[in-house]
């Protein structure tokens, strides 16, 4: 017979060493129950079978998202015996546990960001059409790591691949993903596109693409992300919460890079393009450079005619007021010295005057002096 007698602090002392010991971390599955948060901070819950039924409590910020009465889930946690409110599993991961379950939480979960405007088309960023510098968050040992680099080497080489390898499924996936994005989050600078990729699997298997921590992870991403999910059944919510999203690893990289082989044709084209561009532009300027010479020549030539025309005329009217013209028709040009005599009143008898005719000229002396009178 045990003869040990505990006070109420020594026997919770001994109890949580003793469960520590043997069961530090305990792994419950079982139906939800009594779901209450309180003050948006602690959660409290019971996981229960047909017999028994076990209490559970833990921060908001554990939760993989809004969950309700009814659902199956698989929690994991640690056994305490507290001093004042008793036996509890302080939990650490919840997973919802059979597809039912899986797809309930995640609809709870999509209508609670979707109202939130977390999906909406306008948040969406275009990803950089060649980036240097490329963020890969999943298994390093997986085939979907695997696929990615070998199509993307294929596909464009050079590229900076910057692998965080993780988890992609079971209890500690959401939070080392969710860790992954933090990294890129720091970096300096930053990488110019983040992929998040795993191969397909059943709904548990992909459950942490479901979880809150993760969807609200990827949209508040500084940098532009792409998430590929190697099934195309469901859509992840971690996927409607991407600038984009790839039906598998292998599409990611045909998204995430161009094929080098078609840029080069393409740039082939455009140089074609742009030569014959260059070719039709210079024939162009040749033929409007014939048509401007030719339209000049004829404008030089008109103007020429037009001058000489000119001339013509300038040098009839030459001739029409030419004073030997005049001389030629029988008048005369009287002159007294220096000056031209226009009137009789300029002379007086005895003047030597020259006559100045067609033919010669004659030196005179006025004699005699009529005036007419109009």
């Amino acid at each position: 017979m045990n003869d040990t007698v505990f006070t109420p602090t020594d026997f919770v002392a001994v109890f949580n060493q003793t469960i520590e010991h043997v069961y530090p971390v305990v792994t419950i599955e079982g139906e939800l129950a009594n779901f209450k948060v309180s003050r948006n901070a602690w959660v409290y819950f019971d996981i229960k079978d047909d017999l028994a039924s076990i209490k559970f409590f833990g921060s908001v910020y554990s939760l993989p998202g809004p969950l309700e009465d009814g659902l199956k889930l698989r929690v994991v946690g640690a056994p305490r015996l507290h001093p004042q409110f008793g036996f509890s599993i302080t939990f650490q991961s919840i997973q919802p546990v059979g597809e039912g379950a899986v797809k309930k939480a995640a609809d709870l979960l999509r209508d609670k960001l979707e109202a939130e405007g977390l999906f909406a088309p306008e948040r969406k960023r275009p990803l950089p059409e060649i980036p240097r510098r490329i963020g890969l968050v999943t298994a390093e040992a997986s085939a979907a790591c695997a696929d990615f680099i070998k199509i993307l080497g294929e596909r464009w080489g050079g590229l900076e691949i910057l692998l965080v390898d993780v988890l992609v499924q079971g209890a500690e996936a959401p939070i080392q993903i969710t860790s992954a994005m933090k990294h890129f989050e720091q970096l300096s600078p930053l990488a110019d596109v983040i992929v998040l990729t795993r191969g397909g699997g059943s709904a548990e298997d992909l459950a942490a693409f479901n979880d809150e921590r993760v969807v609200r992870a990827i949209a508040g991403s500084r940098t532009p992300t792409l998430v590929a999910i190697g099934h195309e059944v469901d859509v992840s919510l971690a996927e409607l919460a991407a600038d984009r999203r790839a039906s598998t690893p292998t599409n990611a990289a045909q998204i995430v890079a161009p094929d080098r082989r078609q840029v080069i044709a393409q740039l082939g084209n455009v140089q074609a393009g742009l030569r014959k561009f260059l070719m039709d532009t210079i024939s162009t300027i040749q033929t409007d450079l014939v048509g401007e010479r030719k339209y000049l020549t004829n404008q030089v030539i008109s103007s020429l005619d037009q001058a000489r025309r000119n001339m013509e005329a300038t040098r009839k009217l030459i001739n029409v007021f030419d004073p030997r013209a005049a001389l030629k028709r029988g008048y005369a040009i009287i002159s007294k010295g220096r000056e031209h005599v226009r009137s009789i009143r300029q002379i007086v008898k005895g003047d030597d005057l020259n006559i100045e005719l067609s033919d010669g000229k004659i030196n005179a002396t006025a004699t005699t002096l009529h005036e007419v009178r109009p």
